[in-house]
Formats: structure tokens, C-alpha cells, sequence
């Protein structure tokens, strides 16, 4: 997928040690940025209630999401080159904390609630710095990962877009675990995209990258809340 305006991050040619660790440093950086309109949305989100064409069908939801997504992330990759990129990657980051006020909402109705996003945040967090460490340091090539966790995640979207309409609660919680699983490799996979210099643009791999973290973030609090949810 080489610049292709639908790789959500995943293109680049080969740079020098010096670009790749320029790259690399900004991309946390930016990540890090990333966090605080992602928080903000959030909060607004589960301030006033915030859902996304309520008053439609689960699945004319799921479409209106996509939608709006994948515009941002075709935005994305159109000013990646500028800093007009930085502004819409965080446009997207708000937009995506908005989209977590549902489950916030739900986690929140614990008694438990506060403790339960913190673990996952906490948990999601592990995840990152063990694959990030792992794709900075292994001598291994990682590379051959893509194809198959790209078609895990087409499996995942098939299989998320059935339970809109069958309302499967072992299908609901397969697919957790299967996103966890695989965007917790997407993280070593994006990485060492960076690490070995085949990811250029610090936008488009702050893109990668956090579109691994939000997801391995929702699924992990979403089996949290599931099992270790109190109501009393």
C-alpha cells in the first residue's frame, strides 16, 4: 500500500537512521498531543449525552460513522505534507473521544466505573510500551505481519457489522479479544514501520498508530466492563 489514500498511515519509502529518528520522536509527540482532544471529546461526549444520529438504526449509525471517519482519514492523508495535517489528525482524535461516550457512559454506570476505564488505560498502555520496545529493539523483521493482520481486521469488521443485527454475546466478546490481539501487533508492526524507515510522514504514522491504541483501548475496556463491571 504505498501512498495509496486509504492505507490509514501505512506507506513511506526507506530514510536514514537520522529522518527515521526524527520521525520516530515526533510521532510520539504528536501521539502524545493526540491524547488531549481525544480526552476533550470524551468529556463532551458524556456531558451532554452525545450520540452519533440516535434517533437512526444501529446500522445507519455504524454507517454515518464510517462516513466521517474514513473523510478525516482521506483529509489526512491529502495534508500530511503541511502542517494544515496536524490540525486534522487532532480534528480526528476529538471526533474519535466524541465516539467513546457511549462506552464511557456504560463503564461509568458501575460503581466501579472510574477504576475500571483507568485499568484499561492503564492496561493499553502496557500493550504499546511492550510492542513498542519489542519493534525498536528485535532484530526481527516484522514486515510480513501486514497482509494477515489486514485481513484480520477485515474479518473483524465483517463479524462486528453481523452482531449490529444478530446481538451475539459470544460473537461480541470473540471479536474483542481477536482486536485486541490484533491491533496490539498492529502496534509492533507500525512501529518498526518507523523504526526501519518505512514509514517517512510523522502524521500518517500518528495515524497508525493510534487507531491501534484507541482500538486495543475500547475492547479491552469493553471485557473489563463486561466482567468486572459492579452494579452495587
Amino acid at each position: 500500500m504505498n501512498d495509496h489514500p486509504y492505507s490509514f498511515g501505512r506507506n513511506g519509502a526507506v530514510s536514514t537512521v537520522e529522518t527515521r529518528n526524527r520521525v520516530l520522536r515526533n510521532t510520539y509527540w504528536l501521539l502524545a498531543l493526540s491524547m488531549i482532544p481525544t480526552v476533550l471529546g470524551a468529556w463532551v461526549g458524556v456531558a451532554t449525552g452525545f450520540s452519533l444520529f440516535a434517533a437512526t438504526s444501529p446500522g445507519m449509525s455504524m454507517l454515518a460513522f464510517f462516513a466521517i471517519a474514513f473523510g478525516f482519514m482521506f483529509a489526512i492523508q491529502k495534508t500530511k505534507d503541511s502542517a494544515i495535517g496536524v490540525f486534522v489528525l487532532l480534528g480526528f482524535t476529538f471526533f474519535m473521544g466524541l465516539m467513546l461516550s457511549r462506552i464511557l457512559s456504560f463503564v461509568l454506570g458501575f460503581s466501579n466505573g472510574p477504576s475500571l476505564i483507568m485499568l484499561a488505560f492503564g492496561g493499553t498502555g502496557v500493550i504499546f510500551a511492550s510492542m513498542a520496545t519489542i519493534a525498536t529493539v528485535s532484530k526481527r523483521d516484522f514486515s510480513g505481519l501486514g497482509k494477515w493482520l489486514f485481513m484480520g481486521v477485515v474479518v473483524l469488521l465483517l463479524a462486528s457489522v453481523a452482531n449490529v443485527f444478530l446481538h451475539l454475546p459470544a460473537l461480541m466478546l470473540t471479536v474483542s479479544v481477536l482486536a485486541i490481539v490484533i491491533f496490539s501487533a498492529y502496534m509492533l508492526f507500525d512501529v518498526q514501520r518507523v523504526v526501519n524507515g518505512g514509514e517517512t510522514n510523522y502524521i500518517t504514522a500518528t495515524l497508525a498508530i493510534y487507531l491501534d491504541l484507541y482500538n486495543v483501548f475500547v475492547n479491552l475496556l469493553a471485557l473489563l466492563g463486561i466482567f468486572g463491571g459492579n452494579r452495587n
